[in-house]
């Protein structure tokens, strides 16, 4: 089971960007969605969460400039940003709170990380 983000990149100031990550494996449950980042020389911290709300095709959050959404059946994720700024850049992080099954079963729900996506805000 895996997270696989993509999406990052340069962009100038004032710009958008739109990240994505789909989750693979045996996966039986996605109990919540959540992107953090962690800009140059610091820790990393949570952007905006997601929980499942149970509806299979489409739900949203949003926090200030930044935009969390899913689709469930596709197991993907997306985080849209907008009016970006110079302090926005950092490596951004998706994570998963997910029940796996088959070779990866566990009773409960387990906490999954991306590799992570560097976005560089910059003129």
């Amino acid at each position: 089971v895996q997270l696989q983000a993509c999406g990052g990149g340069l962009v100038q100031p004032g710009g958008s960007l739109r990240l994505s990550c789909t989750a693979s494996g045996t996966i039986d449950y996605i109990n919540a969605w959540a992107w953090y980042r962690q800009p140059p020389g610091k820790g990393r911290d949570l952007v905006v969460e997601l929980e499942n709300t149970g509806d299979p095709a489409f739900s949203s959050s949003k926090k200030g400039r930044f935009t969390i959404s899913s689709e469930n059946a596709k197991r993907t994720v997306y985080l849209q940003m907008d009016s970006l700024k110079p302090e926005d850049t950092a490596v951004y992080y998706c994570y998963a709170k997910m029940r796996t099954g088959g070779a990866d079963y566990a009773p409960w729900p387990r906490d999954f990380w991306g590799k992570g996506t560097l976005v560089t805000v910059s003129s």
